[in-house]
């Protein structure tokens, strides 16, 4: 059976550290026949390449300029924004995330948020693995989870140790779709196992920080195989 993505959520550009432009990123979106394309350059708070808020005005107008170049492409403005503060707060702002047509999140280094020094040490420990609080960081997500609008949570279990029963459970309470990152590991096979015992919907996304990785699913997939999750509950992934 052959698969193919109605659209990836979840794509970079040179508004942070991706490689291509907006424009370059809906033509790829084109060329591979989706329908819908996810602008989602990282949010404010990130110390080395999070977009600029005098920027969006421009991205909106890159957006409108790729739109009618490409008509049959969808193209809406998001951000993934960066989950890093104990009292669940995003580096987007509730009325910042007014911008945005969706808001996806996960968490990432290079964020200091509103305790820099537990921060850092979070990053710290989620890169080496030995210092990591995994109850912290659960604590972390899920707050998130729970005070946000969040459409989509990004890689989640990739970067940090987390308990991934209780950020599933959140993502089932909240109806937050769970992302598989065929950039990064995360689902990771292990946590993909465990976050299908819930009702969660799945979406597979690109994370393309090169253009002609738009729309890209495969590694993906074949976790999502390897687990045996019906093709059904990934709801961008379509047979033909």
């Amino acid at each position: 059976m052959a698969y193919k993505l109605k659209y990836d959520l979840h794509t970079h550009t040179t508004y942070s550290h991706g490689k291509g432009s907006i424009l370059d990123n809906v033509s790829e979106a084109n060329a591979k026949g989706l329908k819908m394309i996810g602008i989602a350059d990282h949010g404010y708070g990130h110390i080395f390449y999070g977009i600029k808020k005098e920027d969006i005005p421009n991205m909106r107008h890159d957006i409108e300029l790729a739109k009618d170049k490409f008509p049959d492409v969808d193209v809406q403005l998001s951000v993934e924004a960066n989950i890093i503060n104990a009292s669940g707060m995003l580096d987007i702002s509730k009325e910042e995330q007014k911008d945005f047509d969706y808001i996806i999140a996960g968490y990432h280094y290079g964020v200091l948020g509103e305790k820099p020094m537990k921060a850092i040490g979070v990053c710290i420990g989620g890169y080496c693995k030995l210092f990591s609080n995994k109850t912290f960081n659960t604590d972390v997500v899920v707050k998130a989870l729970y005070e946000n609008d969040i459409k989509v949570l990004t890689h989640p279990g990739d970067k940090i140790l987390v308990d991934m029963d209780a950020v599933s459970k959140a993502c089932e309470d909240t109806k937050t779709i769970m992302e598989i990152n065929n950039h990064h590991n995360g689902l990771s096979v292990a946590n993909l196992e465990i976050a299908a015992k819930y009702d969660v919907d799945f979406v597979i996304s690109s994370d393309a920080h090169l253009p002609q990785n738009v729309g890209t699913f495969e590694v993906a997939l074949n976790r999502a195989n390897t687990v045996g999750l019906p093709f059904e509950r990934i709801i961008n992934l379509w047979n033909y």
